[in-house]
């Protein structure tokens, strides 16, 4: 038998065995294949809207891979440690530690081949579902499926070298131990380990402190405490693996009603030496379950951001003209052919927009009439306005800035006309998107309106008023490219800062809705399906290291069934070992996220007055049905290796 066949046996009969390790190995190829499609995409050479979503895809990429290679090395590092009883057994029939090496290389290729290709196979016969949501989440017409050597050259070079890499550096536990070590096998009896009451209370008043000021977060330290509390739980969370949480399992041992009861003994006991064992593993868990929960969560609050846009952006179109804009009709009738040409139903809504100063504070003010300012309302099915001579009332640009002029006073003369008003009411709607109306806006009644006839001081008349066009479309969404001309103009002077000569405005928040609704909803895909990866090889760390005690366990349990323990009572010892190492290190990664969740929502506060609880509960409850799903899965498996004789 070669050296070849022989680890091809062991591969295959040790199937059962490798099934975590495969599924956590081909999921991650077929999610890196699966971006590496879109990426090279040849409908996307070029196309600026979807390049934001592809530099995240990029950079999850990079995330994956290099998340893979050390959940790979560590996965592999504990099967093999789980066999040193087998290689030592092979060193004592005379296999050079060489020929050992060379062993585990070939196994450890046999592996990587197999996962590329079942990733690769998986991960093209999913593209087409693939692409088909992502044509969804991008309003795009097609995304056809394609053929193309880059994506596979891609993925088989990143995972070919990954592999190879594993397969060098796993081996090195193996040339620092003995024979007799070998011989021993991994599992061996530790003392307890002694544990410091100092770090162990410091474990809590860490987790604590970092919990009470996220809470207490407010707007204006927000952006500090986001590099202060991550540092201080993520070593509050090792000290509470480490420390904390073997102290009070100390304490319940010193309660006899507690720790001396049937079965429980045996689970307490066994949980408290499996926690000392892999502190270090459950911190892993905990802190990349807590990134996964995070970015998720974090995505799909930017998701549900565009559905306040909407609410903050109820016009469909909005074209203003300045002075001497001579192509202000032609602008006009140009945008009315493109929403007749799509048949898309609208409402036009024209009106004069003029300017006065203040003496309340000095600055210019925006005003418009009453009945045009109705008809708009109208048609919004917004609430119109009753206003009487000198009575005026703000028209707000934000949800924010109407509650902040919610029961605001003010009585002011506008300097040029001598118009005196009092303003006591803000209109209860946003009709108008920030940016296309001055801050200091106001609506005032038609007799006020006509006697305003002074330009702003320093200004012609013309260049203190302006015309204002609001286009009510009925199916907004579809507004998309309309105006593209338009739109062109205003950015080529955003990008230049040149303004001058511009004697219109344009917006379509169509385009804006859509490439928010597309870029984010496209990247919380990619986000999920790479959380998908982290939960699965977190689960996979905490299979990784049962197997690599199965063998002792096996052991012990068999010896407690000869003791007279039935199959029933073994459950239940099994179920009080694993929840405690499968759900303890989830408990921690929901609770941190809990509490950074409520800080975001201070983020979001300042940006948009949204609320993410909905997104939050979501996010935390699927994934804990998918971790509940994955104990049962694990239990089973781990009962069966048990059973086995």
């Amino acid at each position: 038998m070669t050296f070849r066949q022989l680890a091809y046996r062991n591969v295959l009969r040790n199937r059962r065995s490798y099934a975590a390790f495969l599924l956590a190995s081909v999921v991650s190829v077929m999610v890196f294949f699966i971006y590496s499609m879109f990426i090279f995409h040849p409908l996307f050479e070029g196309a600026q809207l979807q390049f934001f979503a592809l530099r995240g895809m990029l950079i999850a990429e990079v995330v994956l891979y290099i998340f893979t290679l050390f959940f790979l090395f560590y996965s592999m590092s504990a099967f093999l440690q789980a066999r040193s009883k087998e290689f030592g057994i092979l060193i004592q029939l005379g296999m050079t530690k060489k020929q050992l090496n060379k062993l585990i290389f070939f196994e450890t290729v046999i592996l990587g081949a197999v996962s590329t290709v079942t990733g690769i196979v998986f991960g093209y016969a999913f593209t087409k579902l693939f692409f088909m949501i992502g044509r969804e989440i991008m309003q795009l017409e097609q995304l056809p499926l394609y053929v193309s050597w880059k994506p596979f050259a891609l993925t088989i070079a990143a995972f070919a070298s990954l592999f190879l890499i594993i397969s060098f550096i796993s081996v090195s536990f193996i040339r620092a131990k003995k024979v007799l070590e070998l011989m021993k096998g991994f599992w061996r009896e530790q003392e307890e380990t002694t544990v410091s009451k100092f770090l162990s209370l410091l474990g809590f008043v860490l987790l604590g402190y970092s919990y009470t000021q996220a809470a207490l977060v407010t707007d204006e330290n927000v952006y500090q405490m986001a590099f202060i509390i991550p540092p201080i739980a993520t070593l509050g969370t090792y000290l509470f693996f480490t420390h904390s949480i073997h102290s009070l399992l100390s304490f319940s041992k010193r309660s006899r009603k507690l720790y001396w009861h049937k079965t429980r003994l045996v689970a307490i006991a066994e949980t408290s030496a499996k926690l000392r064992d892999s502190a270090q593993m459950f911190f892993i868990v905990t802190i990349v379950s807590t990134v996964a929960f995070l970015a998720v969560g974090t995505l799909a609050s930017i998701s549900s951001y565009t559905g306040d846009f909407r609410q903050s952006n109820p016009l469909g179109l909005i074209y203003i003209s300045f002075e001497g804009n001579e192509a202000e009709d032609a602008h006009i009738e140009g945008l009315i052919n493109e929403l007749e040409e799509r048949k898309l139903a609208y409402d036009l809504v024209t009106f004069e927009v003029k300017r006065q100063t203040s003496s309340q504070t000095g600055n210019i003010v925006d005003i418009l009439a009453e009945d045009e300012f109705n008809r708009l309302a109208r048609s919004l099915s917004f609430e119109a306005v009753n206003l009487g001579a000198g009575q005026a009332m703000f028209v707000p640009y934000s949800i924010e800035s109407r509650e902040q002029l919610e029961g605001v006073e003010v009585e002011t003369e506008l300097i040029e006309s001598g118009v005196e008003l009092e303003i006591d009411a803000v209109h209860p709607s946003i009709m108008f998107p920030i940016h296309t109306l001055n801050y200091n806006s106001i609506v005032v009644s038609m007799e006020d309106f006509e006697t305003m006839d002074e330009p702003v001081n320093g200004l012609t008349l013309e260049q203190s008023t302006y015309t204002y066009y609001a286009f009510d479309v009925r199916n907004w969404e579809e507004t998309s490219g309309i105006g593209s001309e338009l739109s062109s103009v205003i950015e080529a002077a955003a990008e230049s800062g040149n303004y001058s000569g511009l004697n219109f405005f344009f917006e379509n928040p169509g385009d804006d809705y859509r490439w928010f609704q597309s870029s984010f909803a496209l990247l919380l895909l990619i986000g999920l399906m790479v959380a998908v990866v982290f939960l699965l090889a977190a689960g996979s760390f905490i299979y990784f290291k049962l197997y690599t005690g199965l063998e002792q366990d096996r052991k012990q349990f068999r010896l407690l069934v000869h003791l007279g323990m039935t199959e029933k009572e073994l459950k239940k010892v099994v179920n009080r070992q694993l929840v405690p190492q499968f759900f303890l290190p989830w408990a921690l990664a929901l609770l941190h996220s809990v509490f950074a969740f409520v800080s975001l929502q201070i983020v979001w506060d300042e940006f948009a007055q949204l609320s993410i609880l909905d997104e939050l509960v979501i996010v935390l409850a699927g994934f804990t049905a998918l971790q509940i799903f994955y104990f049962f899965l694990i239990r089973w498996r781990y009962i069966a290796h048990l059973q086995a004789s």
